[in-house]
């Protein structure tokens, strides 16, 4: 069974994600097909691709499939993680992506929404960084994802309460680009990929590019970088973290120890 939806309307590419059932949790096949979809508007020459969910959902997408962590002492978000190549793969595709949301993201999904180029929201949308509920050690470039499109204070207050926020708060830090009622979200979000599709594309992919890149040019020495995968460590071989994922397939309330 697909779980996403395809369609390419002239040069605009729409990708749907069809998994209610699992809430559009990020599973291997899910992101496969995303993938594989992103590929297919580039051979077609689609000059801009809209993600989206099913009209009306309440949850644009619950983030990673946590049926597919580990509960071994292997760190779970790996370089070669669905979720890490789904981001990639955006960042890659030469044409802009648009996010266009209805109903709450959560996870690794905000990171999923981050990482397009465009996000329009309707109103009554929630973004959610989650992993603390989880107990799961968020790795370095997905923190990078979140630091690159807004205020590490911001980045702290949503880790470290696991709170959603607002469409119009995350307007209002930068999050979103654009926040409307749920009657306007089509029209905006395709209004918008209209107007870039009758831009230069060589242009546009050049700069999608150099803009990406500065985005990441950080500095970021040997030493930094083998402690922040032993902290991360420190996580995924802890108590807490089999705790947490166990608690979540349970359908229970974790019990964290710090341990």
């Amino acid at each position: 069974m697909s779980l996403t939806l395809k369609d390419q309307r002239d040069t605009i590419g729409t990708i749907t994600l069809n998994h209610q059932e699992k809430r559009n949790a990020l599973s291997s096949q899910l992101i496969d097909e995303v993938m594989a979809a992103l590929k297919d508007f580039v051979d077609a020459g689609a000059r801009v691709v809209v993600l989206r969910a099913a009209p009306g959902v309440k949850v644009w997408s619950a983030g990673h499939d946590v049926e597919e962590l580990p509960l071994s002492n292997r760190d779970p978000l790996g370089w070669d993680d669905p979720l890490r190549r789904l981001v990639r793969a955006i960042e890659e595709t030469p044409m802009p992506v648009i996010a266009m949301i209805e109903g709450s993201v959560w996870g690794g999904a905000c990171e999923v929404a981050m990482a397009c180029d465009i996000v329009v929201a309707c109103e009554a949308s929630t973004f959610a960084i989650t992993p603390a509920k989880l107990g799961v050690p968020y790795n370095l470039t997905g923190l990078m994802t979140f630091m690159n499109a807004v205020h590490l204070h911001i980045v702290k207050e949503m880790a470290f309460t696991a709170q959603p926020i607002a469409a119009r708060r995350a307007e209002q830090l930068g999050i979103v680009n654009r926040v409307v009622p749920a009657e306007e979200l089509e029209a905006t979000s395709y209004g918008l990929a209209a107007q870039i599709a009758q831009n230069a594309p060589l242009s546009i992919a050049v700069m999608k590019e150099e803009l990406n890149l500065l985005a990441n040019a950080r500095d970021l020495s040997p030493q930094t970088f083998e402690r922040i995968q032993a902290l991360r460590r420190v996580v995924y071989n802890s108590a807490d973290y089999r705790e947490g994922i166990q608690a979540f397939l349970e359908k229970r309330r974790p019990l964290f120890r710090g341990e």
